[in-house]
């Protein structure tokens, strides 16, 4: 049973530059619906943002909304005022007769996602902007909130919560975002804006490889069919069309129309299943097994009057061919445990030994060699010539931008031209061209598109030298790289082996996160007390609305595991779906969504606990 519609939009037409984006399109926007908005860069996902929050108007077709219904919008950028304080950008912006009642949720939103309301806008940081961004869009709670691009910027543990606050949202919200993993945490259906139609799923992302999959292959055997039909007809118009009659000559031009239009069509369908191919890169320098080693390195800075500890006598070794995501806070010391290694700042105490044959590739997430006035060409080859050297091989710089999805005609335009995914794209190409033994890089996943964001794991996935990895980006860590240094903050850095699903589950062993089962049909689970010297410690130093949370979420999570085991009791019920097909897909998706509850509240057991322990040794 659908819920209630709140917005549609019907056969609309809009034109960018006189050429139509759209043509024919329709969609539906249902109470309480959760989208993942998905197409390559161009396709149009902004437009359909801006025709949706009203920035931009129809050509041609019907749009309605239900009478009353609010919209928010948060976009990859906003104005704000530089003198404002947080707390006024985020509270001015809400209207209306209950706006008082809104204060207390500023308050609240705020200390989730770590911002202090009192300084101006002017002085936060690119990651903090967009937290009060996000603060300021979820303050207003409107009927449907649009998000693009919300993770950009933001550290784990942040996404983290904000995942779980938009599951408890009662609103319906559509989302842009090239995280994979917060796409399949938050949302329960799919808009796919492939070649100027909208296609749209009634599950959500978890299922798109699968779904889109399998569209795609029935687009290919409709191609195969309609290929055998013209080769029938070609056959026919071989053998002679007699003039004199008419339909023969109907027929013919029907054959012509066929061919043309299937040319077109095939084509078309080749573009969307393209993929870019790269020769692995291979790691030359076989001259040594530790490229850098760290010795008792202490490093810290001074911030307001106060100390903040990056490194804290800390002993590591990087070895050649290790593959390592950094992870961390904002501000918890990740750009500057790569800056220690690239020698662009000291330590204080210790000392760190780079091999004297290492070279490094590094990305900076500031992309701070990126000149607007420069050309892609010459950015590319700033010797000039039309040729560039790909490890060892001369490639015409049209080609090999083609590569990494730019169009050759765009190579003489100036950077200031492009989009933040596309410059993420130019760097990572320039880079990749001629990678040195190891890549060092600083967030390289913010704005990139999903189809550049595979190009790239593959091309990691198959690089042979040392990676250096800093990402929030959860199913991308876990694709790249097979060990985690996670800065967890006053110079506390803990390892795991694996990816980002191994750290976790590491972390929730530590933490004396412990399941038993107590039969084979369900489990029990139980949270365990950490020590009873932490138990006398008490937990004095959280604010009460986190202590609050914090006792709680045992109780939370013993619940879900009980309605969980009531779940998979009664749809193991074989007649269940004979009896009644719409409830059982009904407590199917309950079930989906009762396990997603239960790993937020696990997750957000081991945040709250991790910092009452920094807290107390702070």
């Amino acid at each position: 049973m659908s819920s209630q519609l709140i917005f549609s939009i019907k056969d609309a037409m809009v034109r960018y530059k006189e050429h139509p984006v759209f043509q024919n399109l329709s969609l539906n926007i249902h109470q309480g619906r959760r989208v993942a908005l998905i197409g390559k860069n161009g396709a149009g996902k902004s437009t359909i943002m801006n025709i949706i929050s009203g920035v931009k108007s129809l050509d041609e077709g019907e749009k309605w909304e239900e009478p009353g219904t609010t919209i928010g919008y948060l976009g990859q950028e906003f104005q704000y005022k530089e003198k404002e304080t947080v707390f006024e950008f985020i509270f001015n912006n809400i209207s209306g007769e209950e706006r008082e009642l809104h204060e207390y949720k500023v308050e609240i939103i705020s200390e989730a996602l770590e911002l202090d309301e009192k300084i101006t806008m002017g002085m936060l940081s690119g990651g903090q902007l967009r937290r009060a961004g996000i603060a300021r869009a979820l303050v207003e709670e409107p009927d449907i909130l649009l998000l693009d691009e919300p993770t950009n910027h933001l550290d784990l543990n942040v996404i983290n919560w904000l995942e779980r606050y938009l599951n408890n949202y009662r609103g319906s919200l559509i989302c842009i975002s090239h995280d994979k993993k917060f796409l399949e945490n938050i949302t329960n259906q799919v808009f796919w804006l492939d070649r100027g139609k909208l296609k749209v799923s009634p599950r959500g992302f978890k299922f798109f490889d699968d779904w889109s999959a399998m569209l795609l292959d029935q687009e290919a055997r409709e191609l195969k069919r309609r290929k055998q039909i013209l080769a029938e007809e070609v056959v026919w118009a071989s053998r002679g069309v007699k003039a004199r009659v008419k339909r023969n000559i109907n027929r013919l031009n029907k054959v012509k129309e066929m061919r043309e239009k299937l040319k077109a069509d095939d084509l078309s369908y080749r573009q969307a299943t393209k993929k870019i191919t790269i020769e692995p890169i291979k790691d030359l320098d076989n001259s040594s097994k530790v490229i850098a080693e760290f010795y008792n390195v202490h490093k810290a800075f001074k911030e307001n009057g106060k100390t903040l500890r990056i490194l804290n006598g800390f002993n590591f070794r990087i070895k050649r061919g290790d593959r390592i995501g950094i992870i961390g806070r904002n501000g918890s010391g990740k750009t500057t445990f790569l800056q220690l290694i690239l020698k662009e700042i000291q330590v204080d105490r210790g000392s760190i030994k780079i091999h004297k044959n290492m070279e490094f590739s590094y990305f900076d997430q500031n992309r701070i060699d990126l000149k607007p006035i420069d050309t892609l060409k010459h950015f590319m080859i700033p010797n000039g010539g039309d040729y560039i050297d790909v490890r060892g091989k001369m490639r015409h710089i049209y080609g090999y931008l083609k590569d990494f999805m730019f169009d050759p005609s765009v190579a003489l335009e100036s950077i200031s031209t492009l989009s933040g995914g596309q410059k993420n794209r130019l760097k990572l190409a320039k880079i990749l061209a001629n990678p040195k033994s190891c890549l060092i890089l600083d967030e390289p996943t913010n704005d990139l598109d999903m189809e550049t964001l595979d190009m790239i794991e593959e091309i990691l996935i198959g690089y042979e030298g040392t990676l250096l990895l800093v990402s929030h980006d959860r199913d991308f860590l876990d694709q790249t790289v097979t060990k985690i240094l996670s800065f967890e903050g006053n110079g506390n850095i803990e390892e795991c082996i694996g990816g980002y699903s191994d750290y976790l589950s590491q972390k929730l062993s530590k933490n004396k996160v412990v399941y038993k089962y107590k039969d084979e049909k369900s489990r029990n689970f139980e949270l365990k007390e950490k020590t009873e010297e932490i138990e006398r410690k008490g937990r004095k130093k959280l604010t009460y609305k986190l202590e609050f949370e914090l006792k709680n979420l045992p109780t939370k999570i013993q619940a879900k595991e009980k309605e969980i085991s009531s779940f998979t009791k009664k749809l193991s019920d074989p007649n269940f779906y004979k009896n009644d097909a719409d409830a059982f897909i009904a407590m199917t998706k309950e079930l989906e969504n009762a396990k997603a509850d239960l790993e937020n509240y696990e997750t957000r057991w081991l945040e709250l606990e991790s910092k009452r322990v920094l807290e107390e040794d702070n």
